[in-house]
């Protein structure tokens, strides 16, 4: 029953509330109305003062418009600015970058012998008060005139060559003055973008801030790429015309100032017309500059410099380069302590295998490549543990510094497909495994196989053999489940596993290679089958040692280890599918006298990239063929060009060493170890010089280690040593003794 009498306490408090309410609206309404208020009254006194400066007719349009318009474009262009400084100022984040920038670098090959060296041997510099007169004098006519007068960016300079360039209708002038320059040299890289420019232009106003004019023209001639693997003016001296840099005369000066526009150019031991020519350019700058006379210059145009003739020196530049590289981020390891600059570094380099290497591109792409419209080629060859043994990064290093073995990234085409086959294989299948190839479509992306058909049911052996596209496909749905965006997942994390470290975008035809990689990263990764199923980390620096010969690092100590990444049935499985593949599929080219193979050939779309990538027991490699404008080559595939590269390499790689079966493969007989000597135009190996086995090396490493060891337990001698009992050269322990005896009875085959 409804209560007929309410509480009075009740409607009281209701009451309240009410009022309650109505106060706090009241008051809200009333702030809005005082704020609105005191805004109109502020806003209204506001205007009666700027009113005080209001100008009008054409003092507003002459002054008072640009100038404001002026001030927003201002305020713009500041916000717009610090955006694309803050990329440019995280190359500095380093408080250690002019250090790092200065590392001095020997290198050797894995046998001890010097190979080249990079970086500026600091503590050996220069002074720029010794360098000739006419050196400095001829770099600032030629490369900028108003070095000590910009702040960085000489704008008159930048706009004149600008004109200049219009007027002629392509380049013929530059406009980065030398701090650019150096910025360029210092943290940036070669590429041609308005994203390089721009961080170019921030680096230089900062190095600006940062050093004196005496020091970044200081820099910029110890660091400028002078041709012929020489950084620094000191050691392009020593290269070309063989002193130092003190006591280069004009004619020398004037040289190699030129070839501070285009090292591969005007380097004299490529072009000595050029450079003369090149020359005379910068003595014509020196008189236009008014900074020599005509009579001064006269001199030098009648008897121009004369270069030491280096043709046949080959350095292998884009292994030291990659090498380097490597050494700068090791050093960033390094405790903070150490202050150390100068470095002997031992490489995994072997030189005998590189110079083969080297001529097998060169001399079967001059012999091929007008047929198969390819004119260039990548190549890494590498033992199984990552250690790089051979590079080439494309034919001509005086030409081009561009490594395209470990920065070009190319489509892989079928030689991905054993990351597949691999994931594959870790899901249930087996290589007897029937598939069908017949038609796939995911959504409405239909692949093709090469031939243009389809053959049915086969077992997975034949589909690798035959390299069938549809069957990848299939697989990669396999795979999921069903889900093939799943299993493409799957099979990206096992290639990154195996050592893929380019992005590897998901799309349809990721498993039949539309994903690009590099030559390195390709070739290091296929060691993961020979190894059993244990990816390695590719790397060409195995030991390092201080100027003073102390070791600071070891790649068998230190370095990353074997990761097992696939079981060792599926890598026994791919080992015997790859071997078919090779032996009776698309690569039979690649095959060797007496040595069991297995590998895969590749071959992209319009025939833009063609692949051999390929191991023994002993060694994996990589063959890249195409071109460098990805224009199409005609009709060239995996199985042709870069096989016959491969095996020229390969072949020379295993004379002389013992030779390890493939797992799960059994050796060749005897019978099987000759066949002829020059087969598909493949030139024959030339022989391999005697080394050390891998057991005598390690001995002979374990005598120095101990020698070492022994050297600073030694007490310094005190007075004369021939008082000594026992002389410090004859303290030669039972250890020694055995070891080396132990060395002197290995057989000295190869490495």
């Amino acid at each position: 029953m409804r209560d007929l009498y309410p509480d009075p306490e009740k409607k009281q408090l209701k009451a309240r509330f009410q009022r309650f309410l109505l106060v706090t609206d009241a008051r809200f309404d009333n702030g809005l109305f005082q704020t609105a208020r005191w805004a109109r009254e502020i806003w209204e006194r506001f205007s009666m003062f700027m009113d005080r400066f209001h100008v009008g007719g054409w003092r507003r349009w002459i002054f008072v418009e640009p100038l404001s318009e002026g001030a927003t474009m201002a305020a713009g262009g500041f916000v717009v600015l610090l955006a694309l400084a803050m990329p440019a100022f995280r190359e500095t984040a380093d408080d250690d970058w002019l250090k790092k920038s200065e590392l001095a670098v020997t290198f050797l090959d894995r046998y001890g012998n010097e190979i080249g060296s990079r970086g500026i041997k600091h503590n050996d510099s220069i002074p720029l008060s010794d360098f000739p007169d006419a050196l400095i004098k001829a770099t600032l006519a030629t490369e900028d005139r108003r070095f000590y007068e910009h702040f960085g960016i000489d704008l008159p300079g930048t706009m004149r060559a600008l004109v200049t360039n219009t007027q002629a209708g392509g380049v013929r002038q530059g406009g980065s003055s030398i701090t650019q320059q150096l910025a360029k040299n210092l943290f940036l890289t070669n590429e041609r973008t308005l994203e390089r420019k721009i961080k170019e232009a921030f680096l230089a106003m900062w190095l600006e801030s940062r050093l004196t004019k005496n020091e970044i023209l200081k820099l910029y001639l110890d660091r400028a790429y002078l041709g012929g693997g020489a950084f620094g003016v000191n050691a392009a001296a020593q290269f070309y015309f063989n002193k130092s840099a003190r006591d280069v005369n004009l004619s020398e000066s004037a040289m190699l100032a030129g070839m501070f526009k285009a090292p591969t150019k005007y380097a004299p031991h490529i072009n000595l017309p050029a450079a003369r020519a090149r020359a005379n350019v910068v003595l014509d700058n020196l008189v236009e500059s008014g900074m020599m006379t005509e009579g001064q210059v006269f001199g030098a145009r009648r008897n121009p410099a004369m270069a030491l003739d280096r043709r046949d020196d080959r350095a292998p530049n884009y292994f030291l380069d990659y090498a380097f590289d490597e050494m700068k981020k090791l050093v960033s390891t390094f405790p903070k302590a150490m202050n150390e600059r100068v470095f002997l570094v031992r490489t995994s380099l072997d030189s005998g295998l590189q110079r083969v290497s080297d001529d097998a591109v060169e001399s079967l792409l001059k012999q091929f490549g007008r047929d198969y419209h390819a004119s260039q080629s990548a190549m890494v060859v590498a033992d199984l543990e990552g250690g790089v043994r051979a590079m080439v990064g494309g034919r001509d290093y005086t030409a081009s510094q561009f490594n395209r073995a470990t920065d070009a990234l190319r489509q892989p085409g079928s030689s991905f497909k054993p990351y597949v086959y691999a994931t594959a294989f870790e899901f249930g299948m087996k290589p007897t495994s029937i598939i069908v190839d017949g038609p796939v479509c995911i959504g409405n992306w239909c692949p093709h196989n090469y031939s243009g058909g389809y053959g049915g049911s086969m077992t997975l052996v034949e589909a690798i053999k035959r390299s069938i596209n549809t069957v990848a496909v299939k697989l990669s749905i396999t795979i999921g489940n069903g889900n093939a965006k799943l299993g493409r997942a799957r099979i990206v994390k096992n290639a990154r596993a195996m050592g893929l470290r380019t992005p590897l975008p998901d799309t349809p035809s990721l498993p039949i290679g539309a994903d690009e990689v590099t030559v390195l990263d390709h070739t290091v990764a296929f060691a993961t089958f020979p190894n059993l199923g244990k990816s390695v980390a590719s790397h060409a620096i195995l030991e390092v040692r201080t100027g003073t010969g102390d070791v600071v690092w070891r790649f068998d100590r230190d370095g990353p280890k074997p990761r097992q990444t696939l079981p060792e049935k599926v890598a026994f499985d791919m080992v015997f599918m790859m071997n078919k593949a090779a032996e009776e599929g698309t690569g039979r080219r690649a095959m060797l006298d007496g040595i069991h193979i297995a590998g895969k050939t590749g071959t992209t779309n319009n025939y833009r990239d063609a692949w051999f990538v390929g191991y023994t027991g002993n060694l994996v490699a990589g063959v890249w063929v195409g071109n460098d404008d990805y224009s199409s080559s005609n009709r060239m595939t995996g199985g042709s060009l870069p096989a016959m590269i491969w095996k020229a390499a390969m072949a020379y790689g295993h004379q002389g060493i013992e030779i390890k079966p493939l797992p799960g493969i059994a050796p060749m007989p005897p019978s099987a170890t000759k066949t002829e000597a020059v087969a598909n135009g493949t030139p024959a190996p030339p022989p391999r010089p005697t080394v050390l086995t891998r057991r005598g090396t390690d001995v002979l490493v374990r005598i120095e280690r101990m020698m070492e060891d022994a050297s600073r337990a030694l007490p310094a001698p005190s007075g004369d040593v021939s008082e000594l009992p026992v002389k410090p050269g004859e303290m030669r322990s039972e250890a020694f003794a055995s070891a080396i005896n132990g060395a002197a009875s290995v057989a000295v085959r190869g490495n």
